[in-house]
């Protein structure tokens, strides 16, 4: 959140009062009445001095005009002088205060004390624009400051106090009624309910949440009474990682920045020489040329070269995308990962929980030799009720009814096969084909698309239930967006080759390999990276954050998928996806492109308005009057164009 205002340490554009505003979410917020008040009354005054210049500047009450201008000119220019005095004390000689002071009191010198007004006043009315802007940058984020909860609702010794969450620890029980934001992660204990997790995710669809699932700090429960054990200590917990997200997104600088800033830091006293030159040696080496004609131009050259459209646009333009990126549930960790997501041609992405739920779910149950669907699925279930084998759960799931596993005996899991057990006197074995082959058990079918789990009853082989991961609802859209933005699109996977076959195939992937262990997913990866670096492009990865932190790590953009509850995600991924849709990878690209795209209109304006500006003030056809209108107006355009980043399109 330091963005907006991060220019004042390279160049101190602009009033240092005013970059405070809202910068965290503690202090007073960007207030337009404090902000108008000195504009308005330092207007009233230089109307009056400018209407009643002329009558007075000629009589011997020339006196008034100063009592009336010079207090209008300290009341818009105080904060001005006021900065550029400490920067010089600081060592700051040459920033843009600098420039505008010495301009505005050379103009009070050489007797144009109404230009040195106006300089001032169309500075400050430039400078409550940006203010405004970045208050409405920062609202995109203000949903975030505002989901911090304020209390807990403490459960111990039987009764329930009102504390300060950071007062709770890992382990204690907390109450969270209907209307109420959950204070801290934890599992729920007791209780069901609906939970508004918009302010965390973007998404407006409440989730169902029951005993034994996790809430996170920040969510809205909708309807019942919530008993959690919390998990994670307050400012460990998630929308604490997600504030500090924020709050430091800016300082990690993109290249765009710290070109401005560098920039800057020479431009400047080139211009202050440069002036210094136009106002010194023409009258020496130019017979019959006047030092105040020249004085003044050096002075319009000094007002016109005020790089303040750039110094204040270019950070506001990447405040806005990462903004407008954290409004739909995209958390971006700077503006270089913005700028480095504007050169990929490549998205990898993981399979399970990225492109499809990750949760296994039974989809056929196929009996044979006599087997009715009903008998095999208990037979399944009652033979699976001791592993917490994914598979297992999906078949215990699906039978859904309490399991009598009493009659189990000699339970024997073999690793990379399935089960062996006795039940009721007859041996069972429950797996996948490998196990049918070992133990000799005679079958019509070996390869079978999706996940299966077969049975064989004393030896005879009893049927099949198939269990597959259903694909999320967006991926096949997600995938086409990434196409029409010209992206190759990559599936890497530890799944079986027919189950990436077939997911492939649904979605239209340009490319896919099965079978990997985590290790051969960096391998991939680091294939994948040389050819885009050759094409002097960036790979994104995408995973769900648990399992594919490496990979996330090795990526030129490591995104997470999801990732709001997983701290290997927050941690490693440079782009958080705060709900579970791969759609917002390509929303993420987009939102990119149009912020540099916006960035550089902003660069390209200034520059040219500026060149402009101070060829035709060297030649004297630009007055200080011009001056401002160059520097104001630039900077204006400037910034209501990094506005437009905030209203980026689906």
């Amino acid at each position: 959140m330091v963005e907006a205002h991060a220019h004042n340490d390279s160049c101190g554009c602009g009033h240092e009062h005013s970059h405070e505003h809202g910068h965290s979410h503690g202090s007073e917020e960007f207030s337009l009445r404090k902000e108008l008040t000195p504009i308005v009354i330092a207007t009233v005054l230089f109307l009056i001095g400018l209407i009643f210049n002329e009558s007075l500047h000629n009589t011997p009450y020339a006196i008034a005009e100063y009592a009336v201008l010079i207090p209008a000119y300290l009341i818009s220019g105080w904060s001005v002088l006021s900065t550029a005095g400490r920067n010089i004390l600081r060592g700051r000689i040459f920033d843009e205060n600098f420039l505008m002071t010495i301009a505005t009191l050379g103009a009070i010198i050489i007797h144009e004390i109404p230009e040195a007004v106006a300089v001032m006043l169309f500075f400050q009315v430039g400078e409550l624009f940006q203010d405004y802007s970045v208050g409405r940058s920062r609202k995109s984020i203000k949903a975030l400051l505002e989901v911090r909860p304020d209390t807990a609702n403490l459960k111990a010794d039987g009764e329930i106090r009102e504390v300060s969450p950071e007062s709770v620890s890992v382990g204690d029980i907390v109450v969270v009624r209907p209307g109420e934001k959950v204070p801290l992660d934890g599992e729920i204990l007791e209780g069901k309910s609906q939970m508004d997790t918009s302010a965390l995710t973007g998404e407006s669809v409440p989730r169902t949440v029951a005993v034994g699932e996790t809430v996170l700090s920040g969510m809205i429960n909708q309807s019942g009474v919530l008993t959690v054990r919390v998990t994670k200590a307050f400012n460990e917990s998630s929308i604490s990682r997600i504030l500090e997200l924020v709050e430091n997104a800016s300082s990690k600088k993109a290249d765009t920045e710290k070109f401005i800033t560098r920039f800057a830091r020479y431009y400047t006293p080139v211009v202050v020489f440069l002036s210094l030159a136009i106002a010194i040696l023409p009258p020496l080496l130019i017979p019959g040329a006047s030092q105040s004609v020249w004085t003044y131009r050096a002075l319009v050259l000094l007002v016109i070269s005020c790089p303040c459209g750039l110094v204040i646009s270019i950070p506001l333009g990447y405040f806005g995308g990462i903004g407008g990126a954290a409004k739909r549930g995209i958390l971006v960790k700077g503006s270089t990962f913005l700028d480095a997501l504007t050169q990929v041609n490549t998205v990898v992405l993981d399979k399970t929980g990225t492109l499809t739920k990750g949760n296994f779910r039974v989809s056929e149950v196929i009996p044979q030799n006599g087997f009715k669907k009903h008998q095999l699925l208990e037979l399944a279930a009652q033979v699976e009720s001791q592993s917490n084998h994914p598979v297992a759960q999906s078949i215990q799931q699906a039978y859904g009814k309490p399991i009598d596993s009493s009659g189990l005996k000699d339970y024997e899991e073999i690793a990379g096969h399935g089960i062996r057990a006795r039940l009721d006197g007859r041996t069972v074995l429950a797996g996948n084909d490998r196990l049918l082959h070992r133990e000799n058990i005679p079958h019509d079918v070996c390869d079978v698309e999706g996940t299966v789990a077969h049975l064989a009853v004393d030896g005879v082989y009893s049927g099949r239930i198939i269990i597959a991961d259903e694909l999320k609802e967006d991926a096949v859209e997600a995938i086409n967006a990434l196409k029409q933005q010209g992206i190759q699109t990559v599936m890497l996977t530890g799944d079986s080759q027919s189950v990436a076959d077939t997911v492939a195939q649904k979605l239209g992937l340009d490319q896919y390999r099965a079978e990997l262990l985590p290790e051969d997913k960096v391998d991939a990866l680091e294939g994948f990276l040389q050819s885009a670096n050759k094409a002097k492009k960036k790979v994104v990865f995408v995973g769900d954050g648990i399992n594919d932190a490496p990979v996330i790590a090795r990526a030129d953009v490591g995104m997470a998928m999801g990732g709001l509850g997983s701290d290997a995600a927050i941690e490693t991924a440079d782009v958080v996806i705060m709900t579970d849709a791969p759609a917002k990878v390509a929303e993420a690209i987009a939102l990119a492109r149009r912020t540099l795209r916006i960035v550089w209109q902003n660069i390209i304006l200034a520059m040219g308005v500026k060149a402009i500006f101070i060829a035709l003030g060297a030649i004297g056809l630009a007055t200080l009057w011009e001056a401002v209108f160059a520097d104001v107006g630039v900077a204006l355009l400037a910034i209501l164009n990094a506005g437009r980043i905030l209203r980026v399109k689906k």
